[in-house]
């Protein structure tokens, strides 16, 4: 029994923290429990906080590597376009330059086409006496070397042969004939022969076509 007479020894307040302290087996494993819930939750946080930093991360790489990507389609595209321009550019300055180089001879292959003309007038003209002469067969010659001259140059007669359609791309008419019993704008007969170079007539034949509403001259019985 304590004496009300003695006065009470007052405990450490260190002692009295350890007094409060809950040593019993129950605190101790509650205790624990808190500790591992805590320790977990943070490696949780920090785990939650490293991938969002990864997630972060692979959006930032994923959004420069497209941002590069995107650039170099861009390039490749242009790249592209400039050397299809590049080509085409080539191919039309091609067809430009032969279009030029073969029209730039046509007053000079004119003047030679009008040469041919003589030699063919001189040649469906040549005299019977001359059938067999040898001065008649070297004109006839050179005429044979200015046509293969011609043609190596790329001139071409225009086909303006009898019982031919009318062109007027080909063709010009200087005569109709009535009554040759062929359709109406067929060709009778080639007066002048007509030239191209390649692809373009730089001088329309000179032909006679047929009439048409005229009726062939009647066949007389035997």
């Amino acid at each position: 029994m304590n004496d009300p007479r003695r006065p009470a020894i007052r405990r450490p307040r260190a002692q009295e923290r350890i007094d409060a302290i809950d040593t019993s087996p129950a605190a101790v494993a509650a205790a624990l429990e808190k500790l591992r819930a805590d320790a977990d939750a943070k490696a949780a946080a920090a785990r939650a906080e490293h991938k969002d930093a990864l997630a972060k991360a692979q959006a930032e790489h994923d959004e420069a590597l497209a941002r590069v990507q995107a650039e170099r389609d861009e390039y490749l595209a242009a790249l592209q376009r400039e050397r299809a321009e590049f080509t085409n550019f080539r191919q039309r300055t091609a067809r430009e330059r032969d279009q030029e180089r073969g029209l730039a001879g046509v007053d000079l292959i004119t003047k030679v086409l009008a040469l041919a003309d003589d030699f063919d007038r001189a040649i469906d003209s040549r005299p019977d006496a001359l059938a067999d002469s040898p001065w008649a067969d070297g004109i006839a010659a050179i005429d044979r070397k200015l046509r293969g001259l011609l043609e190596s140059e790329g001139v071409r007669a225009v086909d303006a042969a009898p019982g031919t359609a009318f062109d007027p791309r080909e063709h010009e008419a200087i005569a109709s004939v009535a009554g040759t019993g062929q359709p109406e704008g067929t060709i009778v007969e080639e007066v002048r022969r007509g030239y191209r170079l390649r692809d373009r007539v730089i001088r329309p034949a000179l032909v006679a076509v047929a009439q048409g509403g005229d009726e062939a001259p009647a066949a007389r019985p035997n």
